[in-house]
């Protein structure tokens, strides 16, 4: 028997009936010649300090470094874990061959890679790497599987990761907590969430440091056309009445008209990333409910696999392209004149050169239903119409220069016009607050002749200089992928990805997680560093651990494990180095004590009747989703015991309010709450209604 092991059992279901397992055993299904089974993501984790030693269960600075040799994996403490790994365990015994299906990147390589070292596997693997969960795509990764040695440099890299985070954030995490945590809270110390909430800290003390000052612009108005006057601004009101003077003296003079026509570039597929922050920018959604929602499409078949950081599609997909337009009913306005003619093969779109493990995120043949939730929905219409947009022809423009003249003092105005639409035709009918504003702001400029004179009504603008703004969402990941710099030109930008911090994946949890540990807050769409985070960074004072160019040079090294052009070894030996040194230098400094932000709640009113509320047992209490297995209260949620097969989950705060004991009662219990108030961060921005659950097992807000 051939046994396939999957990431999720809702992946297995799908390979299994590909391959016509269709015997659903306890664990896997059989048939046809096939085990098909599954992990729940991550079965293993690296062991902790005390699985080596049980004097390391102790923080004692006197410990530190804590350096494994050779470093070991264990099982996650988890009952569906464990019975689920035995199943595994003996299926690899039992079979002739194992077929990896794990996700076909860095990570899913690692899962199972550990699970099969974990379950002592001795039989030949072969690797499935596809790219959709279509039954095409699935039947053609079947028979083009792959020597699992072909792989071998993507699990180094993904293993060097994952030692070289546990070794900083195990030794750096224990050694500012002793040293400065002041036996309050844990300090979190990570590779790559230090830079990034470094990131955050610096620009808020730009912002802090920054000191508004007002300035005057002299305009002027000359046949209905604002001119700006093209001389630096002026820092006084004197200075800037004196010449208002002077330019009621003086005709407006016409030096130069000019009228260029361009082309404006075809927006570029998304990676994850790009989805992210376009999503964060339309919607309000954070990155990791955007992950959830395309990671959701991808398992239904409707996109391709999205944890990429490329925005080009595969040469071999060119002939592909028409019969995934012609399936996309939902846009047949919008692909009618595209598939009226063969696709053009740009180097812009197809580039097998700039394609690594996968393709950017596109729809597949397979479209979406009504079943879909409305945050689904807004995601699929994204990558739909992106994927629509890149085969348009570009969008044509004339930009307008004219330059003018008052006595001895220049002025100059600019002005765009958009010819054809061209690619922009996709999104002709939608139109956000941003377009408006530039729309707006634009003014239509009639033919002017060089030498024409006339008069002018000048006036002054008086405005103050404006702060460095704080990161957004989408800012702070795009900030991410370039390490920091401001970086706007796509080609630029997808050249330095391979410097970024994080992996597209890794970035959403990594933002999260400063939010869970109170380093950072979020003010309406702005992200501002806690009291706490601001300590936290100005007591580090090792550079390597929060500069964002350092981190993304360890990104890059990463990069070329994977490639075979760097030792995972030689990665290993130089974060040992870097830890050692680090903990001697600290240990040697003199102690200061952060101060841990506390959360202010707000004052209640006295109830008059006090009312008795009977505490749940979440571990006796059904999960509503699977109806299977028990509830389990963990730090951020109620989830099944089973999460990682059931997927249940219940967060304590939802749409920005946190929920009470009560209400969380009446939605697993109940399946709705009462009518509440206070929701802040809802993507269509209610603020009050019902929550209820949904038969997927997620939580909706609804008005009535």
């Amino acid at each position: 028997m051939k046994l396939c092991i999957a990431e999720k059992p809702s992946v297995a279901r799908d390979i299994a009936k590909v391959l016509g397992a269709d015997q659903p055993k306890q664990g896997y299904f059989e048939g046809n010649g096939y085990w098909v089974t599954w992990t729940f993501g991550h079965l293993c984790t690296l062991k902790e300090p005390h699985d080596y030693s049980p004097h390391l269960k102790s923080w004692n600075l006197i410990f530190l470094p804590i350096i494994p040799e050779p470093f070991g994996i264990k099982l996650i403490e988890n009952p569906g874990v464990e019975k689920q790994f035995k199943i595994i365990e003996k299926l690899v015994a039992d079979c002739e061959e194992v077929i990896n299906c794990g996700d076909a990147g860095q990570e899913g390589e690692v899962i199972q890679r550990w699970v099969l070292h974990k379950a002592k596997c001795k039989k030949p693997i072969k690797r499935l790497w596809i790219s959709s969960l279509t039954e095409v795509a699935i039947k053609e990764g079947f028979a083009n599987l792959k020597p699992s040695e072909d792989y071998h440099n993507l699990y180094q890299a993904g293993n060097a990761r994952a030692i070289g985070d546990w070794l900083l954030g195990i030794n750096a995490t224990r050694l500012f907590t002793r040293k400065f945590g002041g036996n309050k809270s844990v300090l979190s110390i990570g590779r790559v969430q230090t830079p990034t909430l470094a990131m955050i800290v610096q620009r808020q003390k730009e912002i802090d440091a920054f000191n508004t000052e007002e300035y005057w612009e002299l305009k002027t108005k000359y046949r209905d056309v604002i001119f700006n006057a093209a001389i630096d601004r002026l820092k006084t009101k004197e200075k800037a009445e004196k010449g208002l003077e002077y330019l009621k003296q003086n005709l407006f003079e016409i030096i130069s008209f000019e009228i260029k026509e361009g082309k404006e570039k075809n927006p570029r597929l998304f990676d994850l990333t790009a989805l992210q922050v376009e999503a964060n920018r339309k919607f309000g959604f954070s990155a990791e409910n955007t992950l959830k929602y395309i990671q959701s499409l991808y398992e239904k078949k409707h996109t391709t696999y999205p944890r990429v950081d490329t925005t080009y599609l595969s040469e071999s997909l060119h002939p592909q392209i028409p019969a995934i337009l012609q399936s996309m009913n939902f846009y047949r306005e919008l692909t009618a004149p595209l598939l009226a003619q063969p696709i053009p093969k740009s180097k812009t779109v197809f580039d097998d050169t700039k394609v690594t493990d996968h393709h950017a995120i596109i729809p597949t043949e397979i479209p979406p239903s009504s079943s879909l939730s409305r945050e689904e929905k807004l995601i699929y219409d994204l990558v739909a119409k992106r994927f629509i947009a890149v085969f348009y022809p570009e969008c044509k423009i004339s930009n307008t220069l004219v330059e003018g003249q008052v006595g001895t003092i220049p002025f100059k105005t600019t002005g765009r016009q958009i010819l054809e639409l061209g690619w922009r035709e996709v999104y002709s009918k939608e139109k956000d607050d941003t377009e408006k504003k530039e729309k707006e702001e634009e003014q239509l400029i009639p033919e002017f002749k060089a030498g024409e004179k006339g008069p002018h009504k000048p006036f002054i603008h008086q405005g103050k200089t404006s702060p460095p703004k704080a990161y957004t969402e989408a800012t702070l990941l795009r900030a991410m992928e370039t390490a920091g710099k401001q970086v706007d030109d796509e080609e630029l930008r997808e050249m330095m990805k391979n410097n970024g911090i994080g992996r597209p994946s890794t970035r959403a949890n990594i933002i999260e997680t400063l939010f869970r540990r109170k380093y950072i807050e979020r003010k309406k769409k702005n992200i501002f560093a806690t009291s706490t985070g601001v300590e936290l960074i100005d007591t580090i004072q090792d550079e390597l651990l929060k500069s964002p160019e350092l981190t993304g040079e360890w990104e890059f090294k990463l990069r070329k494990i994977e490639r075979g052009e760097y030792e995972a070894s030689q990665f290993k030996e130089e974060l040992i180095a870097m830890v050692t040194d680090l903990t001697r230098k600290v240990i040697n400094e003199k102690a200061k004590v952060i101060s841990f932000q506390q959360e202010v709640q707000p004052k209640e009113k006295k109830d008059p009747t006090p009312r008795k509320t009977v505490a749940i047992i979440w571990e006796e209490t059904d999960c509503p989703k699977c109806g299977e297995n028990k509830l389990m209260k963990g730090k951020t949620a109620i989830g099944c015991s089973s999460y990682k097969s059931c997927g249940f989950k219940l967060p304590f705060i939802v749409f920005g309010k946190k929920l009470t004991e009560k209400q969380i009662q009446d939605i697993i219990i109940k399946g709705k709450s009462s009518k509440l108030k206070g929701f802040t961060e809802h993507p269509e921005r209610l603020t009050e209604g019902i929550l209820r659950l949904t038969e997927s097992g997620t939580v909706g807000l609804q008005t009535e």
